[in-house]
């Protein structure tokens, strides 16, 4: 049973767009735990308004006049910490700049919502909001956020569209009895993070030696910031990092990452697994899903792979690492002392569906050693 939040969450809203501004206003105003207590043009009229009073989170643009969003995101980290959401029209060209961003503190990125259809603005609402409560939780904060402490991800409203399962994508998965690794099939490591998970997952693969499993990763991220994100990292990893692609065979030393605004799926052909990339519906509230992910993995992969689920607000994942557990494959939650928000990995260890609860430091160290184990078994 959901509980009622005891104020609202007070939004900072700064865009030199007054059309974008209203849309945001109208998005937030759309969701009963949130309010607007002000919008910006520039960051000096948004500085003015946070000496009045401080707002929970701010959505903060890039490119604005009088300064840019990340200088005064630098400000705003190093003198009174505040959780901020990136909201950007995101091109290939600007990407770079909102890695800037997530370095200099920021907790997500979104893309600015635009007028379209019925169905797009809806996903936009969950989006923005979403994010708006995920940075409400982030530990950057020196200070609690009164009303969202001990709230579980269920407490979120549903803006009017049903929380879909991973059921509209592919069919749940049958029971298996005593499952076993395959002969001959190479492990298959897969990731599901959300908030906070883009520096996580940087540190994690930066130290993935080049004999890597294959890995697939689900982070929750816009369209056109997936494939910079992966090309980001391949630069900085050992092992070679890219976009997944339709029929992309998931090989050793290789991390795939599942393209914005797409869900991705492992499949098995003989002894090989390759990756499968779907349109769809929402599921658990975003397109790629961390649970489509998990449950391919359990029907295809079964004990073979390794689940890993990561930072991250609501329960995205946890489902499906119950499945991949329930298939024979080892599964890991992250530790809350290393998560930025502590939500995904605590829905899964409520479930029962994390063999293993890890701080970020020790999770290549356990994928080597269970490869290991595996391999000499």
């Amino acid at each position: 049973m959901s509980r009622p939040l005891p104020r609202k969450l007070r939004v900072l809203v700064v865009d030199d767009s007054a059309s974008v501004r209203e849309t945001l206003k109208e998005i937030i105003g759309s969701d009963p735990d949130l309010m607007v207590m002000g919008t910006a043009s520039d960051p000096y009229a948004a500085a003015r308004l946070i000496a009045a009073e401080v707002p929970d989170v701010i959505l903060l643009d890039i490119k604005m006049p009088r300064m840019d969003g990340i200088t005064f995101l630098r400000k705003i980290m190093q003198q009174r910490p505040i959780p901020v959401v990136m909201c950007s029209s995101l091109t290939l060209d600007g990407t770079e700049t909102l890695f800037d961003a997530l370095e200099a503190g920021a907790v997500d990125i979104i893309p600015k919502p635009k007028v379209g259809s019925r169905e797009f603005l809806m996903e936009a609402r969950i989006w923005v909001c979403d994010a708006i409560k995920a940075a409400a939780r982030a530990k950057l904060r020196l200070r609690p956020t009164p009303g969202l402490t001990g709230a579980g991800p269920e407490d979120k409203r549903q803006l009017g569209t049903a929380k879909l399962t991973a059921d509209v994508i592919l069919p749940p998965p049958r029971p298996r009895k005593n499952p076993t690794p395959g002969q001959g099939t190479e492990t298959v490591v897969c990731i599901g993070a959300s908030t906070g998970g883009t520096e996580s997952l940087r540190t994690l693969l930066e130290s993935f030696p080049l004999d890597m499993p294959g890995t697939v990763i689900v982070q929750h991220m816009p369209e056109k910031f997936t494939e910079a994100f992966a090309r980001r990292l391949d630069g900085l990893c050992a092992v070679t990092v890219r976009e997944a692609r339709e029929g992309d065979t998931i090989l050793r030393g290789q991390v795939l990452i599942a393209p914005g605004n797409r869900h991705t799926l492992i499949r098995r052909s003989g002894a090989r697994y390759f990756v499968e990339i779907k349109d769809g519906p929402l599921v658990c509230r975003h397109r790629p899903s961390v649970d489509v992910l998990f449950r391919s993995a359990a029907q295809y992969a079964g004990a073979n792979a390794i689940g890993i689920l990561m930072t991250g607000m609501g329960d995205d994942g946890a489902r499906g690492l119950l499945e991949m557990m329930q298939a024979g494959a080892h599964t890991v939650a992250e530790d809350e002392s290393t998560c930025v928000v502590f939500g995904m990995p605590h829905e899964a260890i409520k479930r029962g569906a994390a063999r293993s609860v890890l701080p970020l430091d020790r999770l290549r160290d356990d994928i080597i050693r269970t490869c290991a184990t595996r391999e000499s078994v």
